[in-house]
């Protein structure tokens, strides 16, 4: 509250009261039959309406005295005295104040009138202050991108309607991702609620390590009561204190950074030690501490979207939500470089701040090799705090196997004496690795970037993983001295000089089981090598991991044995073969030859008989693929994508355990090979519909269907009728088939189509009332004809076509890039038309803000926006927030400055009965 009195009236508001307005979160107008008569409450008026534009204030009115109806039309008496107030202004400020008034007088505020007891409408007015902000939170944090998703997903976990007794929630994730910013908008949010509040910051840095276990309990009792109470210094004696002062009290307490079971204890052991509505909100990376003290009511905070990083690197870089012209590449890198870690994202893009173009170059290449030391000391007590055999496995991880599937990595370490899996599970909990969707171990960058530190601090002879490129660099041309090397992890693509390998450098590294050769510049895989190796040269015999890009031999060493390889992985190489004869191949899971130029032949795969993944894209002179592929009886994938020369494949090899198949430009096929009923997802070209055997009936498994045209013919001008028999389908991409006009019936089961390209399609089936479909996305398909824009703008919940105006179904439609959804709208439908400037050359996303009373709601991605040559319509399905007190406002926008938004509309849903989107309005 800020008291004005004190203020010498002038002509104009002081700067003092200026800032006290645009500081506030809420501002209450109190009209009387007289306000118009100051010039001075004028211009504040416009100084809130000003803040309520541009901050998302929120403004309530009172009329004391007054109707509404006057303040806003400006008549009888508070008009007569408004017209004397502006007898001696401009027509300008007249203008201003009329308009102010006017959007005073349209607030739905408390009107005297309509009270018997004033008392009881001020209290009824505090009330409502009260719960407004409840439901807002300080200027601090409007400007956190994506903190208000965060806050509405925590509403429910936190139940605040109950008041029977405490409650303990947890909001858990790794290091960096934003915890205590989510927990500190939260404490502000809902402070004014609780009888006492408490944000204990740092509680795994507030003891003295040396302490016992009562010592630690009493320290953090004291410094919590300390802070909750206001007492400074208290001392406390037993640890009975905490439910002796709390146990009748409403509190709120946020316990930050907890990392042993020992902090909670101390602080929040039992609900019953706080009074009945209490909440205990802790943060944590540590998801075992959460099960040892039995918290169930757990918020994970997820990674924002590549739109919202790229927004949170621009609020810190420019002070801004979009990149300035010159610089979205680099804020591209960036963001990738941080991959979406808020932490990264703040400390790197405040680093850049106020930096030329040429700056953000010369600090990106520095942060690709080190990092910031203020994102270094965040995400390195993590690691710190590890066994040595988990932080062994880290490392392992962070150079080897990110990526990678569980059972791939324990079958690298089956000879390990680590406890892998009870590994995986520690540094899983300690949100040091996740799991991807696809089922990998995901390490992020900046971890990674931690994992080489630590390497980097080890002792030069004691290292089990070598990284540095020098020190590995003398290794391979003079011999490795180390036994104890484990792994080796160089990038070619660092190499400032060519490397000579000696005959006998990997000779006395017995133990080496992990060598990885790789170029991260994937955009110049050139011919010339800087890796240089002898005829003699003989590889460690027990060797796991073998990825080598940019191979420089024509085979293996004839002495080379892959009978350990759990991994064999020969990327952008010159090899003419890979060996003689038969080997022992048991152990072998995956095998990448991809662009092996002069491949002409595949070994005999006879012992490969745990082989799961065969990648043999882009061999262009391999021919055949051996029918000792037969016995593969664990073979799940297979790729040989633009093997451009391939003639035969065992057409009978009918293994039961392929799930996908990637047969793409495979152009001088002679057969399509048999494919079992197991099969998931299947990518081909068109010229291989003709030769797959029909009926597909052993196909039930089928989900997803790619098939692609070519760019020199012959061009695919129909689909085969029997794509409706596959009643798996889920999904169908169909793309650069320019001479096909029309498409047959299509599976009930189908979920999403994709068409791209096709220049000539006009027609297209109407899907059965019981078809499952989602998404009808066609894109520079420009001759669809009505029925078929009619199919795909009824039919679909989301879409893209081509198109220049919002479809009549869209009842409510408005020139420009934003539309009010009203009050209480359930499901609907938003159709935005975007009109591009010119050719789009680089990706864009459809941006859509929503905001209520002016405050931000939600801004969400809605669709990648691919390259357009016209107009076109995107259409998506979207439900309102629960719980909104006034309408919606949304506004569009996209990323980037070659397309407009030119029109957007809106179609209220009725419950979805069959397949056509209804409206109701």
């Amino acid at each position: 509250m800020f008291d004005d009195q004190g203020i010498e009236r002038g002509q104009t508001i002081s700067p003092a009261l200026k800032q006290a307005i645009r500081e506030s979160r809420i501002s209450i107008v109190v009209l009387s039959e007289k306000y118009a008569s100051s010039t001075w409450c004028l211009d504040e008026l416009v100084e809130i309406f000003k803040c309520k534009e541009d901050l998302g204030q929120i403004v309530m009115t009172v009329f004391y005295g007054v109707d509404p109806s006057d303040v806003r039309k400006q008549t009888r008496v508070f008009g007569s005295v408004f017209n004397k107030t502006c007898s001696r202004r401009t027509e300008e400020e007249r203008s201003r104040w009329s308009q102010t008034l006017t959007d005073a007088g349209n607030i739905a505020g408390e009107h005297f009138l309509n009270w018997d007891n004033e008392s009881k409408m001020i209290e009824k007015i505090a009330i409502d202050v009260s719960n407004k902000l409840n439901t807002t939170i300080s200027k601090d944090f409007q400007d956190m991108v994506g903190i208000e998703a965060h806050l509405e997903k925590l509403q429910p976990l936190l139940q605040l309607n109950h008041q029977d007794g405490a409650m303990v929630v947890a909001i858990y994730g790794p290091a960096g991702i934003g915890k205590t910013t989510i927990a500190r908008a939260l404490h502000s949010r809902l402070s004014s609620s609780f009888q006492l509040t408490c944000f204990m910051e740092n509680v795994s840095g507030r003891y003295d390590k040396s302490l016992d276990d009562h010592g630690l309990k009493l320290s953090l009792q004291e410094q919590l009561l300390s802070k909750i109470l206001n007492q400074n210094g208290m001392k406390i004696y037993h640890l009975g204190a905490i439910p002796e002062r709390l146990c009748d009290q409403k509190v709120l307490i946020i316990l930050d950074d907890v990392d042993n079971l020992e902090q909670l204890e101390a602080l929040a052991d039992e609900t019953s030690w706080f009074g009945p509505g209490s909440r205990i909100i802790i943060t944590t990376k540590d998801q075992e501490v959460l099960e040892q003290h039995e918290i169930n009511n757990i918020y994970h905070v997820g990674f924002p979207t590549k739109e919202e990083a790229r927004k949170i690197l621009c609020r810190y870089a420019f002070r801004r939500s979009l990149a300035p012209d010159g610089f979205q590449k680099l804020v591209e890198r960036v963001t990738e470089l941080c991959s979406n870690l808020p932490l990264g994202l703040r400390v790197i893009g405040s680093t850049l701040r106020g930096k030329k173009e040429e700056d953000w170059k010369c600090i990106l290449r520095r942060l690709e090799n080190s990092l910031d030391r203020k994102i270094e000391g965040v995400l390195r007590v993590g690691y710190d705090n590890l066994h040595k055999d988990d932080q062994f496995l880290f490392l392992l991880i962070a150079f080897f196997f990110n990526d990678q599937d569980e059972d791939h990595m324990m079958a690298m370490l089956s000879e390990s004496n680590l406890d892998v899996r009870f590994g995986l599970k520690t540094l899983a909990y300690r949100s040091l690795i996740q799991k991807s969707t696809e089922g990998k171990i995901v390490m992020h960058k900046l971890l990674q970037q931690v994992g080489r530190e630590a390497v980097q601090r080890q002792d030069q002879g004691k290292r089990q993983i070598l990284i540095d490129n020098d020190e590995i660099c003398d290794g391979l041309e003079q011999d490795f001295g180390s036994g104890s090397l484990m792994g080796i992890s160089v990038d070619i693509s660092t190499l400032s000089n060519d490397v000579y390998i000696s005959p006998t450098a990997f000779k006395r590294i017995r133990n080496l089981r992990f060598l990885s050769i790789y170029k991260s510049n994937k955009t110049s895989f050139d011919r010339y090598n800087r890796v240089h190796i002898p005829e003699g040269m003989n590889f460690p015999s027990r060797l796991k991991l073998l990825h080598w890009e940019v191979y420089p031999g024509k085979c293996l060493p004839l002495t080379f044995s892959p009978e350990y390889l759990v991994e064999l992985t020969l990327k952008f190489n010159d090899l003419d073969k890979l060996w003689e004869g038969i080997q022992p191949l048991t152990n072998l899971k995956k095998m990448s030859l991809a662009v092996s130029r002069n491949l002409k032949e595949l070994p005999d795969l006879s012992n490969a008989l745990n082989l799961e993944k065969l990648d043999l894209d882009w061999c262009v002179s391999l021919v055949e693929i051996p029918s000792s592929i037969r016995n593969l009886q664990k073979l799940k994938h297979l790729k040989t994508d633009s093997c451009i020369n391939l003639q035969d494949v065992p057409s009978d090899f009918n293994l039961e355990s392929l799930e996908s198949i990637d047969m793409l430009e495979c152009c001088e096929l002679r057969k399509f090979p048999e494919i079992f009923k197991n099969i998931t997802s299947l990518t081909m070209s068109h010229s291989m519909i003709e030769d797959l055997p029909e009926p597909v009936g052993l196909w039930s498994h089928l989900q997803n269907l790619s098939i692609y045209g070519s760019d020199n013919g012959p061009y695919i001008e129909r689909l085969p009728n029997w794509i409706k028999h596959l009643h798996g389908l889920e999904d169908l991409y169909i793309t650069g088939c320019p001479k096909l006009a029309s498409l047959p019936e299509l599976p009930g089961s189908l979920r999403n189509l994709t068409v791209e390209d096709c220049e000539s399609l006009e027609t297209l089936m109407p899907f059965p009332d019981e078809s499952a479909i989602e998404g009808l996305y066609f894109i520079n398909c420009l001759k669809l004809g009505q029925e078929a824009q009619r199919v795909i703008t009824h039919q679909s919940r989301d879409a893209i076509l081509p198109g220049r105006n919002v479809p009549e179904e869209f009842g409510h439609r408005a020139i420009g890039n934003s539309l009010t959804i009203p009050l209480g709208t359930g499901r609907f439908r938003i159709c935005v038309v975007v009109s591009p400037k010119q050719q789009m050359v680089e990706y864009a996303n459809l941006v859509c803000r929503k905001s209520c009373n002016g405050f931000p709601i939600e801004e969400e991605t809605i669709q990648y926006i691919p390259e357009l040559q016209t107009d076109y319509l995107f259409i998506r399905h979207s439900i309102l927030p629960d719980k909104l007190e006034s309408e919606v406002l949304l506004e569009f926008s996209t990323t980037s400055k070659d397309i407009d938004v030119i029109e957007c509309g809106f179609q209220i849903l009725m419950d979805k009965t069959n397949t056509s989107y209804e409206s109701i309005s």
